[in-house]
């Protein structure tokens, strides 16, 4: 393995200074942070009216009405050690990962291989702590025209091809250099993070296989995938390929891959390849099997993957003249149990074929909705519970991983998001729904590699209030508690009665004294930002550098064991954790606690510190023996002249310290 390119990496933090400018030609405006005039302090209006970014869209949307006919509030989940049938197979704490588009990683995870993103490491580190590793995709559209070259002009690390942008989705071809995949090493340095990359497959006449040679030389047992084809039966569709083209005709395109990889010396391992990759679009999984590709591919194939969003934004999005869809109206649709169930449902054959054949089956792209999402969905509360739900029901239904898209700033379903590249040394970041989903799903799951898991068909199968149990050598260890319902008068929350052992089984009753329970809350299903999970939270737009604030709270429950119940509320609307002994809680300890601190600073010029204290008693100065200085570095004169126009009238600049946020220290 190659070594890494620095031993001494600054790392960026997204928040230094803190104010934010504009000029005109005589005077430069300082404004405190805060109160910027800037389109992400809106807290009302229509979304037409938004111009900003998508991924701070003020849009907030009504929350549905409790359902009527009213749900049982309570019920009861009888729960047996020894053994249960129907539970998954077992899967890992590192189940929810993320799919990261090619074209951002220079946003989302650094500049370069020697200046990472901190709150990108930060969040990762929250998983690792937890499951013990995070698996990661680089890729998507983007990957299919990605070329590998040996530097770039600008010295950056990728270059887009705006002018050339294709796809519905307007996908601009790329150049990158090695350095990016340094970039992923450094990562993988601090973080336990395992890489998917993708080969291009724009040209099987022509493949292009750098990002094979050089990503298994650098990332060496780091990486753990390489994606053939990213939605082949999309193609045609997208004028890439001609109109006839077929399943069959991508199982050839495979097998000139692996024939033009096996004749490579510079790709040692032969065995990381990923297919089909469908978005089940034209074609579905079963007629990609039925040429053979499994069984003709075995020993190449390091998993079988598809990818598939339950809806699309692209109306909206690119105009494409199909119908637009009204977020209010789909709202619901992501607010119960059913979703989640309809979205894997075409893949449960599949998962058995995987099974079957000694393949792992993996959602390798997903999210709410393609094209972006929806502004007022995807970003709410509402994608959290979604989220959770629907990774849970992939894990049930024998999916061994799933990977939530990520884009750039002109999305809304992002799990996290960087500042735009002009604010991004005073904004912090912005932490959304799907990144709450992952840290639940990462403490449901554990680190132990071996939890099973059983969806109960809760409250005789109501789709407002599902759960599922957690198994680890047959005996159950956590149960998650879910409730979609927006209903603030407490007549929709719900009391879940948890027994172990008993019932008409014949065993002996097994229900602990007391449970550990986490909760993950917000108001109301449309709320956005400042969600809690035990108690922390990442805040709001442009409030996280990665690391949970606030005092974690985990809530001890008694149970009564002369009846062999445990009561669990659980508010409308809510999800409950329970941990249904201590070392169910211990063992989601996956790594020690980590967070990272910023080495490097940029923008050093025109930044000022002033003590508090001299300021707030600074009111009442003429200015008039104030020595007027300019913004630019190397220039006076503008300022002295308008000091002297202005004849002595009093200037009053509000400037705020820079903040630098320090962790704990770097993981080596």
């Amino acid at each position: 393995m190659r070594p890494m390119r620095s031993s001494n990496i600054a790392l960026s933090l997204g928040i230094i200074l803190g104010f934010a400018s504009f000029s005109s030609a005589e005077v430069t405006v300082w404004y405190q942070q805060g109160q910027e005039p800037l389109a992400s302090t809106t807290s009302s209006g229509s979304a037409a009216a938004y111009t900003g970014a998508a991924a701070y869209n003020p849009t907030v949307l009504t929350a549905p009405a409790p359902p009527n006919p009213a749900i049982s509030t309570q019920f009861a989940i009888q729960l047996q050690n020894g053994g249960t049938p129907g539970v998954s197979i077992p899967q890992s704490g590192s189940f929810f990962g993320f799919s990261i588009e090619m074209s951002v990683v220079n946003q989302v995870l650094g500049k370069n291989s020697s200046f990472l993103q901190v709150p990108f490491l930060n969040l990762m580190a929250n998983l690792q702590q937890r499951s013990g590793h995070v698996q990661i995709r680089v890729g998507g559209n983007t990957q299919e025209t990605a070329t590998l070259v040996d530097s770039i002009a600008d010295g950056r690390i990728l270059e887009k091809d705006i002018a050339s942008a294709s796809n519905p989705t307007l996908t601009p071809p790329l150049i990158f250099t090695r350095d990016l995949l340094y970039m992923l090493r450094n990562i993988s340095s601090l973080v336990n993070v395992r890489w998917h990359l993708g080969i291009p497959f724009n040209d099987t006449s022509n493949l292009r296989l750098g990002i094979a040679e050089a990503g298994q030389a650098i990332l060496g047992e780091y990486l753990i995938g390489l994606q053939a084809g990213n939605e082949p039966d999309l193609y045609a569709a997208h004028g890439h390929r001609p109109e006839t083209y077929g399943p069959f005709d991508y199982f050839g395109e495979f097998g000139t891959l692996v024939t033009a990889m096996a004749a490579d010396t510079n790709i040692p391992r032969q065995n990381l390849l990923i297919g089909p990759n469908l978005a089940t679009g034209a074609w579905t999984p079963e007629q990609v099997w039925d040429t053979g590709f499994i069984d003709s591919y075995h020993d190449q194939l390091a998993f079988l993957a598809v990818e598939h969003y339950p809806t699309d934004n692209c109306a909206a999005q690119f105009n494409t003249g199909a119908a637009v869809h009204d977020p209010q109206a789909t709202f619901p649709d992501f607010l119960n149990h059913t979703s989640g169930q309809l979205i894997v449902k075409p893949y449960l054959n599949s998962a058995g074929i995987a099974q079957q054949k000694g393949k792992q089956l993996m959602m390798f792209e997903t999210n709410t909705a393609s094209c972006g999402g929806f502004a007022g969905i995807s970003d709410s509360f509402g994608a959290a519970l979604w989220g959770l739900d629907y990774a849970m029901q992939m894990a049930y239904s024998n999916f061994s991983g799933a990977l939530f898209h990520v884009g750039g700033q002109n999305v809304f379903y992002n799990p996290f998001t960087s500042p735009p590249t002009n604010q991004s040394t005073f904004r912090q970041w912005t932490v959304g729904p799907i990144y709450y989903s992952a840290l639940v799903m990462a403490e449901a799951l554990g680190a132990s590699n071996n939890s099973q898991v059983l969806d109960l068909g809760a409250n005789n199968q109501n789709i407002y209030t599902p759960a599922y149990a957690i198994y680890e050598n047959s005996n159950p260890v956590r149960v998650l508690l879910m409730n979609y319902i927006t209903d603030s008068s407490g007549a929709n929350n719900i009391t879940v009665s948890i027994s172990i052992g008993g019932g008409q089984t014949g065993q002996a009753n097994a229900t602990p004294a007391s449970v550990k329970v986490k909760y993950l809350l917000a108001s109301s299903v449309s709320q956005k930002g400042n969600f809690t999970w035990a108690g922390q939270t990442f805040g709001t737009n442009f409030g996280s550098d990665g690391r949970l604030e606030g005092t974690e709270d985990i809530q001890t429950i008694t149970c009564d064991q002369a009846n062999n119940t445990c009561a669990i509320p659980v508010p409308a609307p809510g999800v409950a954790l329970v941990f249904l002994n201590d070392d169910a809680q211990t063992e989601t300890d996956g790594a020690p606690a980590t967070t990272f601190p910023t080495t490097a600073l940029t923008k050093t010029v025109n930044t000022v510190t002033i003590d508090p204290s001299i300021l707030s008693t600074s009111n009442g100065h003429s200015g008039k023996s104030l020595q007027l200085g300019s913004t630019s570095k190397g220039s006076v004169s503008g300022a002295e002249s308008l000091r002297n126009k202005l004849g002595g009238v009093a200037l009053l600049a509000a400037l705020v310290s820079g903040a630098m946020i320090l962790g704990r220290g770097i993981a080596q």
